[in-house]
C-alpha cells in the first residue's frame, strides 16, 4: 500500500525540515493570499488584536496557559529525576515548497511522559520566540508532534544563534533560492531530520500553547538548552523567501501565570 502523503508548514518562511500531515489550523494562509493575521506591531491584524480577529481565536486573548514565554532562572525547577525523552526520527521522502515542506511516509516520532507522538510538521521563527533569561536567539525552530486524536501535544524547540552555517539548512539552499517569492515546490529526495542536530541532552519542559492562531493550549513544550549555529547568510536568505514576515514571526512573550517550568539533564 502507498504511503500516506503528509505535508508540514513552516511558519511562512519557505523552510527546511521534514514531517507530517498539516492540519488546517496550521496553515494560516498560503503565499499570495491575504494573511488572516499578521506579527507587526500596532497592526489591527498583530498579535494583540489575534483573539479579537475569529470566534475560534480567543484562547490568544483569554488563554492562561500560553506560549512563548521567557524562561527565567528564578523560575525553574530542577527535576527530581532524569526525563525519558528519546528521539525517534526517521529519514523520508520530502518536497521542499514555497508554503513549508512535505515528506511520504513515516518520519518517527517523539517519546516523552511514556508515550510516543509522531512528528508532523515542523517551522521557524525569526527572531526566536523563546526567551532564555531574557535573551532572544536568531531563529527558533519548532518540530510539532501529534496525539491519537490529531491534535498538537508536544512542540520540541531549539535555538540558533550567527555563527559557522547550519549543516540541515544548507541541504536546501538551492530549493530555498529557487523558490524565492514563488508558488511552487521542488523534489528533495530522502531527507533525515536527524540532521537538524535536534537533541534530547539538557531540555526545558513546560505547558503552553501554539505560538500562532488559534493559540491551542495543552501543548507540552520541550525547549533544548544547547544552542546551534547559523550563518547570516543564511538568515538572510530565510527573510528573502519569506512573504508576509520579512522582519519578525515571532510571537511576542505571554505571561506564565503561575506555571512550572522543568529543566532535565
Amino acid at each position: 500500500m502507498k504511503p500516506q502523503s503528509k505535508s508540514i508548514f513552516i511558519s511562512n518562511l519557505l523552510i527546511v525540515v521534514i514531517l507530517c500531515s498539516t492540519t488546517a489550523s496550521i496553515i494560516a494562509q498560503e503565499v499570495g493570499e491575504e494573511p488572516e493575521f499578521d506579527y507587526i506591531e500596532g497592526s489591527p491584524k498583530g498579535p494583540q488584536h489575534w483573539g479579537e480577529l475569529k470566534p475560534e481565536w480567543a484562547e490568544c486573548k483569554d488563554g492562561q496557559s500560553q506560549s512563548p514565554i521567557n524562561i527565567l532562572n528564578k523560575n525553574v525547577k530542577i527535576a527530581s529525576k532524569t526525563g525519558d525523552l528519546r528521539l525517534n526520527y526517521k529519514a523520508s521522502n520530502a518536497t521542499v515548497k514555497n508554503t513549508g515542506f512535505s515528506i511520504e511516509g513515516d518520519a518517527g516520532s517523539i517519546h516523552i511522559d511514556g508515550k510516543d507522538y509522531p512528528l508532523q510538521q515542523c517551522h521557524w521563527h525569526l527572531p526566536s520566540e523563546h526567551l532564555i533569561n531574557g535573551k532572544r536567539y536568531e531563529l527558533e525552530l519548532h518540530m510539532a508532534h501529534i496525539d491519537a486524536s490529531n491534535k498538537i501535544s508536544v512542540a520540541h524547540a531549539q535555538f540558533y544563534q550567527i555563527g559557522e552555517p547550519d549543516s540541515f539548512l544548507s541541504k536546501f539552499t538551492e530549493e530555498i533560492k529557487s523558490l524565492v517569492k514563488k508558488k511552487e515546490e521542488r523534489p528533495k529526495g530522502v531527507i533525515d531530520p536527524r540532521d537538524s542536530n535536534m537533541e534530547a541532552v539538557k531540555y526545558y519542559k513546560y505547558n503552553g500553547s501554539q505560538t500562532f492562531p488559534p493559540c491551542a493550549e495543552g501543548i507540552t513544550w520541550i525547549i533544548n538548552e544547547k544552542v546551534n549555529t547559523v550563518s547570516n547568510e543564511q538568515v538572510q536568505l530565510l527573510r528573502e523567501a519569506n512573504f508576509d514576515y520579512a522582519k519578525n514571526n515571532a510571537r511576542p512573550v505571554q505571561a506564565l501565570n503561575g506555571r512550572e517550568i522543568f529543566r532535565y539533564c
